[in-house]
């Protein structure tokens, strides 16, 4: 039915290829729609085939069990939580599930009721509302007063132009253009706290790249400022940073990765201390000390 509704005057041949059966067993099942009393037309010749009748209704929505398992796992994947009836998300996939025709539901009911899912723990949670509101304001080309939340630090507004919404990694985020910085921001949707619309609009860039703006401003406006001296070829260096820590230029037989960061231990514990190269940090200070805690913790493992 889902293929009659997409594709009018699909001949049996092309239905059969469809459904991955046998051409006599397309017009068999078409006979037996016709027998549950949904009107299917055939016509003949060239420009032929069949179609739905005047007054066939169909279900909003018609899943294959391949889709229908694909969509339980993509949901439990990005929000274990939705494994249980008490989540939002969990709801609404029971719906779903309890729409679907028995056999596809009773597979789609078992994948979810027996999938041992281990939370993520650093996964962040992105608030529909808010996401819902960013995108609301995104197609109508608003500005936007945004409050947020930073890591151990008080709350700040920030009257921006939201350019995209992106989702990178499993994590949502803004790109937009700060009005107070006057230069391009990236903020983390799940710790914006409140949106509020204004009456500005906004034109965005032309040609606008969402995805490649973003990894190249991941890095950049924060609190603390980076500058590191890796001693190695960038070539080498290169495939090891990650877009957030900053820029990648080379330098004679080094390379320098300049940037900023708003949490300096995490950049040394998480982000260089995995890069297997040496490395001097020519700024800032705040680095700097980050990088001796991680030294002195590794050099008290030797004794």
């Amino acid at each position: 039915m889902e293929i009659l509704r997409e594709r009018p005057g699909t001949t049996a041949e092309q239905l059969a290829t469809a459904l991955g059966v046998s051409e006599r067993a397309a017009r068999r099942y078409v006979a037996i729609l016709r027998e549950a009393g949904v009107p299917v037309a055939s016509v003949r010749g060239p420009y032929g085939g069949f179609r739905l009748g005047r007054g066939a209704r169909l279900p909003p929505v018609v899943f294959t069990e391949e889709q229908a398992l694909g969509l339980v796992m993509t949901v439990l994947d990005g929000l274990p939580g939705a494994a249980g009836a008490d989540d939002p998300v969990g709801a609404a996939l029971g719906k779903v599930i309890r729409a679907l025709p028995d056999g596809i539901g009773r597979q789609a009911a078992a994948l979810r009721a027996y999938a041992a899912i281990a939370p993520d723990p650093e996964a962040a949670r992105t608030d529909p509302a808010t996401a819902s509101a960013l995108v609301s304001a995104i197609a109508d080309r608003r500005s936007v007063v945004v409050t947020y939340r930073r890591d151990r630090a008080d709350d700040f507004e920030a009257e921006v132009d939201p350019w995209a919404v992106v989702v990178r990694y499993g994590r949502w985020y803004l790109l937009c253009h700060s009005h107070r910085a006057a230069a391009i921001r990236t903020y983390r949707v799940d710790r914006i706290r409140a949106v509020r619309r204004t009456a500005h609009r906004f034109t965005p860039p032309e040609g606008l790249d969402p995805v490649a703006v973003l990894e190249e401003n991941l890095g950049k406006g924060w609190a603390h400022p980076t500058r590191v001296v890796f001693h190695a070829p960038m070539e080498q260096v290169a495939p090891w940073v990650r877009p957030p820590m900053g820029v990648l230029a080379a330098a004679g037989d080094r390379c320098v990765l300049t940037g900023s960061t708003q949490n300096p231990a995490m950049y040394a514990q998480e982000w260089l201390a995995t890069i297997p190269f040496a490395f001097t940090v020519e700024e800032g200070p705040e680095l700097r000390d980050a990088v001796a805690v991680v030294a002195a913790r590794f050099g008290g493992a030797l004794g």
